[in-house]
């Protein structure tokens, strides 16, 4: 049986991760979603990976949730051992918990990894899918995807962080439209939204993108984790607290390797040769 995430460490130090379960479109059953976690713990302290992309087998990026494992499951009004209100207060703490913790070691091991992630969109990314797709830094879309919220389709209200992420994306205003009607747009419609930062054909995806992630993985990697966590801060919206953490990961950036190298080549007028260190 073909394992439910796909991982392969190239040598350009681009790691690719690739969500496998494209019978059911990738949706969040099986194993998926442990192993997603597992290997995105791996690609955040090995040295090597200098950069993520997550994409999807098949012709789904992510359809969400597995909805028939949702329907499989017990509600908690029947949950527990005994039925009664302590068992099952008990079984809604643990569906809790379980979830806060699969969140936290995907979508936002994804958002705030010290390396850039890309999200190869290539084909449907939907409800938590979409989410996954929206935590990374880059999403670069084939023209033969679909993206949205889609949670109220099936009656929820949403996880994985897409809350945060789309309204950043998009605005308030249109992130609660996006929301409410769980409407599904196409990839041209999803990047003159903002929600995708490049189209492209689909049987150039895969090359288009690879080539960009391995840009990124040449690129200066210590330089771009201080640069995600002063975006991921401004985010917050609290500008004095961002300027001085700007301020301090621009004087540690300038004593990096990585910076270093840059002022030799410049002023050699060559192309900078950059470690990652």
């Amino acid at each position: 049986m073909a394992d439910d995430v796909l991982f392969e460490k190239r040598p350009d130090g681009v790691a690719l991760v690739t969500l496998n379960r494209p019978d059911s479109m990738n949706a969040m059953g099986g194993k998926l979603m442990t192993l997603l976690a597992d290997y995105l713990r791996q690609c955040a302290w090995d040295k090597e990976v200098r950069a993520v992309v997550l994409t999807g087998a098949g012709r789904a990026f992510c359809a969400g949730g597995d909805v028939k494992e949702m329907g499989q499951r017990r509600p908690p009004s029947e949950g527990g051992d005994d039925g009664t209100a302590r068992s099952i207060i008990s079984g809604m703490d643990e569906a809790v918990a379980g979830l806060q913790e699969s969140q936290m070691r995907t979508s936002f091991a994804l958002h705030t990894m010290a390396k850039p992630t890309v999200a190869m969109v290539n084909g449907a990314a939907v409800g938590a899918g979409f989410s996954l797709a929206l935590a990374c830094d880059i999403r670069i879309a084939s023209d033969r995807a679909r993206l949205g919220t889609a949670f109220r389709n099936v009656g929820l209200s949403g996880d994985y962080g897409g809350s945060f992420y789309l309204q950043r994306l998009v605005g308030a205003g249109k992130a609660r439209e996006l929301y409410f009607t769980g409407e599904i747009f196409d990839a041209e419609a999803s990047l003159a939204m903002g929600m995708v930062n490049r189209v492209v054909p689909h049987d150039q995806l895969a090359e288009e993108t690879l080539a960009f992630a391995s840009k990124l993985a040449a690129g200066p990697t210590l330089t771009f984790a201080r640069m995600k966590a002063n975006l991921n801060l401004g985010e917050r919206g609290d500008l004095k607290l961002l300027m001085d953490q700007e301020a301090l990961n621009m004087r540690l950036s300038g004593m990096s390797n990585d910076s270093r190298e840059a002022v030799r080549a410049f002023v050699e007028k060559r192309e900078a040769k950059f470690t990652g260190s």
